[in-house]
């Protein structure tokens, strides 16, 4: 294989390394008997996930150490300049010192003294020099050894085999992966026939024509072997080339420095990335894993008894998730314990108008009295009358919350809204007299369900109209607050009781004393209760207070429904 031969002063060398397999002793040793609690964490995703891309940061500037390649050209270039710096000399000695000038012959190169001469300059260095003639002929090699019985060829004789030990072949192997370096196997092979000659090496076929060259070849599976040839000239004359030569035993010494200095700020790096790894994910994963089993223990489970960890505490998001799932938690029996309240008022509710009706029935049918019947079947009507009221408003707010989660808010005009209420309930022939009024330009938009908040205020002024006398005025009347529109409903009504105006929006709630009405179809107790529950879902408030005058008599009852404007 032809060699990489640069010709004239040293220049730039790309290099190349072959590819080996990394050693499978390099892996790192298992625990036999690992902790249950490490198994765990070990075998959650996340922190498989974590270590996974804390090692993959940390693995990418180590994986650079193999990829030196700034590094070992600069060694390369810095040893063969050497090398040629070397073969200057030993050159210029052999041209004064080892070349005569033969009769009829000309300048010719003396073996003996060129041997002699060559070996004396090569012993303070490491490098090997070989002397071929202009011909081509090798004539020295310092590896021989020149005696009387003529040249000794020393050779360097690896360890008879069974001689390496298990620790050695580890280490062997440890230095292996150390050393081994993509793109080696690039280089062309060096390879030193038994009789040589300067037609083996192309560096020196370019020395003997008078310019200095060098190339870099592969040795073995991860040896590199640099040679540089020099041409020794007398008077000008070339009469022979110096190739001298080493192994880069040198560079490698270098490189395995830098790589291992590497590899032992990796190892603590790693121990410490992996110690962090674990302890992130213990953190993470651990917290994550409780809130995980608490929740499944809860859908699994009909107790309260199961509660959510409080993880509160924690300043970071997992502490906020175990607040929110805690909240979310309450919510939930809040919203199972309001069901249950809410089954047991319908059930208390549905049967007063049916023992009602029941008693009227078995009455009714044992009586002979005409007036009496009457009587009794106009009871029966108003309890039937009832009972579809009070079902049809129960399956109004079961499918409330339903209603106001599924359905998106939109802009409702209040002027609108409350302008056709207004005129509606006006129509109305025994109606009051309803006084509609705006305080200020507005404008009066706010979000929500247009039909849901006409249903709150219909509700409101129907209540205001059923506690109202004769000839009385309600005054609805509408203004800004700010950010908040506000509607005040108004009668001339008894007012409320003080202790009471609170209770006025609970479920089934009637007050109306010497009323037949109220325990009629006329009032079921839901009208309010629904207003307040589809109004604070839309971010508001309503509230009932009394009007008084000056001598603090009350003067009726007042209604206030604050909602949300939508932003300017």
């Amino acid at each position: 294989m032809t060699a990489e031969v640069h010709n004239g002063p040293v220049g730039r060398w790309r290099r190349r390394t072959p590819h080996k397999a990394a050693s499978e002793n390099a892996r790192g040793a298992r625990p036999d008997e690992p902790r249950r609690a490490g198994l765990r964490l070990l075998s959650s995703s996340l922190t498989r996930r974590i270590l996974a891309i804390n090692l993959l940061v940390l693995a990418v500037p180590v994986g650079g150490i193999f990829y030196l390649d700034q590094y070992q050209e600069s060694l390369i270039l810095a040893e063969i300049e050497a090398l040629r710096v070397q073969g200057e000399i030993f050159a210029g000695a052999l041209g004064a010192g080892a070349v005569s000038i033969m009769p009829g012959i000309g300048q010719r190169i003396e073996p003996l003294r060129a041997n002699l001469l060559l070996r004396r300059l090569v012993e303070p260095t490491r490098t090997r020099a070989r002397l071929f003639a202009n011909s081509g002929a090798l004539m020295a090699d310092t590896r021989d050894l020149i005696g009387r019985s003529g040249a000794v060829h020393v050779v360097e004789l690896p360890l008879p085999d069974g001689q390496t030990n298990v620790a050695q072949r580890v280490m062997d192997a440890v230095d292996a992966f150390i050393e081994w370096r993509p793109g080696r196997g690039d280089l062309p092979i060096y390879r030193e026939p038994a009789q040589q000659s300067a037609f083996d090496y192309v560096e020196v076929r370019q020395a003997l024509q008078g310019d200095p060259s060098y190339a870099v070849r592969g040795e073995g599976r991860s040896g590199i072997v640099l040679t540089v040839a020099v041409p020794v000239q007398r008077y000008k004359q070339v009469v022979g080339a110096v190739l001298l030569s080493t192994d880069g035993a040198e560079i490698e010494r270098n490189l395995r420095a830098v790589r291992l200095d590497v590899l032992r700020v990796f190892s603590v790096a790693l121990m410490v990335t992996v110690a962090l790894s674990l302890y992130l994910s213990g953190t993470i994963a651990r917290p994550l894993r409780r809130l995980a089993a608490s929740a499944e223990l809860m859908r699994r489970s009909k107790s309260r008894l199961v509660d959510i960890p409080d993880l509160s505490d924690r300043a970071d998001e997992i502490g906020e998730l175990s607040a929110s799932l805690r909240d979310m938690t309450s919510a939930l029996w809040t919203r199972l314990d309001a069901i249950e309240s809410f089954a047991a008022d319908v059930a208390h509710e549905i049967k007063n108008p049916l023992t009602s009706l029941r008693s009227a029935v078995e009455t009714v049918a044992r009586v002979t009295d005409p007036d009496q019947q009457r009587k009794l079947m106009t009871i029966i009507l108003d309890d039937v009358q009832r009972l579809d009221r009070l079902i049809s408003e129960i399956s109004d707010a079961s499918r409330l919350d339903t209603e106001l989660s599924r359905d998106r808010p939109q802009a409702v005009d209040l002027r609108l809204l409350l302008g056709a209420l207004a005129d509606i309930e006006r129509a109305a022939a025994d109606a009051p007299k309803l006084d509609l009024s705006f305080a200020d330009d507005g404008p009066f938009i706010i979000f929500g369900l247009e039909s849901r908040l006409g249903q709150v205020f219909r509700n409101v002024i129907q209540n205001a109209m059923s506690f109202s006398p004769p000839d009385s005025t309600i005054t609805v009347a509408a203004m800004r607050a700010g950010d908040k529109v506000r509607v005040a409903i108004e009668d001339e009504g008894p007012g409320i009781p003080d202790a009471m105006l609170e209770a006025v929006f609970k479920r089934f709630y009637t007050d109306r004393p010497g009323d037949r009405t109220a325990v009629s179809g006329d009032h079921s107790g839901l009208g309010l209760s629904i207003s307040k529950q589809i109004v604070e879902a839309g971010g508001g408030r309503i509230w009932a207070e009394n009007r008084s005058d000056e001598q603090g008599r009350v003067q009726g009852a007042r209604f206030v429904i604050e909602l949300v404007a939508r932003p300017a």
